[in-house]
């Protein structure tokens, strides 16, 4: 085997569902515009970072000099219903994103990154350079992740597999290293727009825009402040994220469960008691949610999200 196929099956052998390669190049140029084009809309609200090292989101090689190629990791995440622990009580409850019922995603991505890139050094010899990226580095990781023939980008703007779905969680290694690199799938998103239509606050846009202030995922995460009335009513009794637009797609249907059993699942965070929330101290917080990917929202934020919760389940705060 060659070592871009000795590296793919070490990376299913630590966990991931697909892996890919492309190479270190730039985005296409219509990438480029759409995200430019975006930035300019003021569609990506309150996120900042995203107007930074926007040179370095497009082009690989200025995140890591002389770069030649990229690998790119999926993780399905999908959760079945056998897997969700039903609440003990009546009390008030919140519902918190699929992905954030599992361990914080960035440490247990990045250290099987790691280890894939121990392994390739191990055969490719010393003197090439490698970067571990997991969401949160400046890295176009979906534009990527289709040339690498993970997948396609859906009408919901989320990378879509055919055989896993959008509930696929990515990782990449940039690196000095040339690898054979993949050819990117021929399937495109089907022609509906059931995603389009799950949305409850119009976040994706009838003319193919993604409007982030809208977005329930971007008000109960990012948006820093108090979330505007019209759209804390479409809230609901969604506390921490959205999946609405994931779950509608028709390729989540007969997609596959996550099979990583080391990707640690807690059934009892797909819902969430509101009172018991509102009265947790810092030292609680801190406790409960030390790996999970909730304890970036901070304990004001979730409190926040859990009064808007608590009005739109019993119409008062």
């Amino acid at each position: 085997m060659s070592l871009a196929d000795d590296m793919k099956h070490k990376a299913l052998e630590l966990g991931f569902d697909l892996v890919g390669v492309t190479n270190a190049a730039p985005i296409d140029a219509r990438q480029v515009e759409l995200l430019t084009t975006w930035l300019k809309s003021g569609f990506a609200g309150q996120m900042s970072y995203m107007h930074k090292n926007l040179e370095k989101r497009i082009d690989p090689a200025r995140l890591l000099a002389d770069a030649q190629s990229v690998v790119a990791v999926g993780l399905n995440y999908k959760v079945t219903n056998r897997r969700l622990k039903r609440p003990d009580t009546t009390a008030p409850a919140g519902k918190v994103a699929d992905y954030a019922q599992y361990e914080d995603y960035h440490v247990f991505i990045k250290k099987r990154l790691r280890e894939l890139v121990d392994f390739i050094s191990s055969i490719a010899g010393t003197g090439h350079k490698f970067k571990v990226c997991v969401d949160s580095a400046p890295l176009a990781e979906r534009a990527l992740a289709v040339r690498a023939g993970l997948g396609f980008i859906g009408k919901n703007h989320m990378l879509v597999n055919p055989h896993l779905g959008p509930q696929i969680l990515l990782g990449e290694i940039v690196t000095t290293l040339e690898l054979k690199a993949d050819q990117p799938l021929t399937i495109e998103c089907c022609d509906c727009n059931r995603c389009i239509d799950a949305c409850p606050t119009g976040a994706l846009r009838t003319d193919g825009q993604f409007d982030a202030n809208r977005c329930i995922s971007y008000l109960t995460i990012e948006y820093k402040g108090r979330i505007p009335p019209d759209l804390a009513e479409r809230i609901g009794d969604r506390l921490f994220g959205c999946d609405e637009c994931v779950l509608a797609c028709p390729y989540q249907e007969d997609a596959p469960a996550c099979r990583n059993r080391q990707f640690k699942f807690y059934s009892e965070r797909a819902r969430l008691d509101l009172h018991r929330i509102l009265d947790m101290t810092l030292e609680d917080f801190e406790a409960e949610f030390v790996d999970s990917p909730i304890k970036r929202l901070g304990l004001d934020r979730l409190k926040r999200n859990a009064q808007v919760c608590l009005k739109n389940i019993t119409g008062c705060c």
